[in-house]
C-alpha cells in the first residue's frame, strides 16, 4: 500500500509540529491523569457517533442470523470490533485533519488541536486499535468480515478524508465505506455476500446524502474556514444544493422499501420505512422552498431519526 496520507502531510508540511509532539511524549504523561487521557482517548475515537455506526451493525446481523438463533456473545464481540475499527478511522482522520480543526470553531476541542494528546500516540493508539478490531473480526465471524472492515477504514482515511479538501464529491466517496456497516453486520451472520447485504448497503448508502447534506448545510460557514466545500453546489446554500437533497431523499425513501420489496422484511417494516423516508422528504422539500438552517436542522433530525428505527423495523418484522 502507498505511504499513508498522514504522513506524507506531516512529513511535507508540519515537521517542526511533528518533532514537536515527539518532545512533548513524555511530558502529556506527566500532564494529564488517568481520566484526563481516557476522555481524549474517547474524543479521538468519537466514540458517541462510533456507537451509532455500530448500532447500524449489530442491526445488520440481527438481519442476517436466522429467527431465534441471535447471539448476545456475537453481538458483543461485534461491537467491540466495530468500535475499534470505527474508532481509529476516525482518530486517523483527525491525525490527517489537525490543521483545519484548529481553524472551525466545532472542532477546536479535539484532543490533537489543544495539543492534550500528541500525534505519534494518536497514530499508534489508532492503529493498534484498527488492526485489533479487524483481527477480532476476522477471527470472530471470518476473512469476509476482517476484509470488509479493513477496506471500510482504508476508503474512509486514505480516501474519503483526504478528499474533503478537494471537491464535494468527497460525500460520495464517504457513502461507501459509510453504508458498510449493516452490509458487514449481515456478511458476520451468514458468512458470504448476497441479496440481503447489498440492499441493506443501499439503503444506508442513499440515505448518508440527504443526512451528510443537512448537516453540511448548518455547518457550511464553519466548514468553509477549513477550506471545506461539501454541499453539492459551489454556491453553498443554494437551490442547486437543495434540489439535490430532495432528490437523495426521495431515492432514500425508495430503497429503505427494498428489503421489503425483495421479501426480507415484512409489510409493517415497510409502512415504518414508508413513514419516516416520506418525512424526511416533507423536510427536505421544505428545505427546498426556504434555504433556512433551521429546516435543515429539522431534516438533520428526520435523518437521525430515521436510520435506527427502520433498521430496527426490518430486525422485529423479518420473514
Amino acid at each position: 500500500m502507498a505511504t499513508p496520507p498522514f504522513f506524507t502531510i506531516y512529513h511535507n508540511s508540519s515537521d517542526s509540529i511533528f518533532a514537536a509532539d515527539l518532545e512533548q511524549e513524555q511530558a502529556y504523561s506527566a500532564r494529564t491523569g488517568a481520566v484526563d487521557k481516557l476522555k481524549d482517548v474517547a474524543a479521538l475515537f468519537k466514540l458517541r457517533l462510533a456507537s451509532l455506526v455500530v448500532v447500524s451493525a449489530v442491526l445488520g446481523y440481527g438481519m442476517g442470523v436466522p429467527t431465534g438463533a441471535f447471539s448476545i456473545s456475537a453481538a458483543l464481540l461485534l461491537t467491540l470490533g466495530g468500535l475499534l475499527v470505527t474508532g481509529a478511522s476516525n482518530a486517523l482522520n483527525q491525525v490527517i485533519e489537525v490543521e483545519q480543526d484548529s481553524l472551525m470553531d466545532r472542532t477546536q476541542a479535539r484532543p490533537l488541536v489543544r495539543r492534550s494528546m500528541s500525534v505519534p500516540f494518536a497514530i499508534g493508539i489508532a492503529l493498534a486499535a484498527g488492526a485489533a478490531g479487524s483481527a477480532l473480526l476476522w477471527m470472530t465471524f471470518g476473512p469476509l468480515t476482517g476484509i470488509l472492515a479493513l477496506l471500510s477504514l482504508f476508503m474512509y482515511v486514505a480516501l474519503y478524508t483526504p478528499m474533503k479538501k478537494l471537491s464535494s464529491w468527497a460525500v460520495f466517496v464517504g457513502a461507501f465505506p459509510g453504508a458498510f456497516p449493516p452490509m458487514l453486520g449481515y456478511v458476520a451472520a451468514t458468512g458470504h455476500f448476497g441479496l440481503g447485504p447489498g440492499l441493506l448497503f443501499a439503503m444506508q448508502f442513499m440515505w448518508q446524502f440527504p443526512h451528510f447534506w443537512s448537516i453540511a448545510w448548518v455547518l457550511n460557514d464553519d466548514y468553509a474556514k477549513a477550506g471545506y466545500h461539501l454541499l453539492p453546489s459551489r454556491g453553498g446554500r443554494d437551490k442547486y444544493s437543495a434540489s439535490l437533497t430532495v432528490l437523495y431523499a426521495f431515492f432514500a425513501l425508495l430503497t429503505g422499501l427494498l428489503p421489503w420489496t425483495f421479501g426480507l422484511t415484512g409489510p409493517w417494516a415497510a409502512l415504518v420505512a414508508f413513514a419516516l423516508g416520506a418525512w424526511m422528504l416533507h423536510k427536505s422539500i421544505r428545505l427546498f422552498r426556504t434555504l433556512d438552517k433551521a429546516d435543515a436542522r429539522k431534516l438533520m433530525f428526520a435523518s437521525f431519526l430515521y436510520l435506527p428505527v427502520v433498521q430496527l423495523a426490518y430486525v422485529i418484522f423479518k420473514t
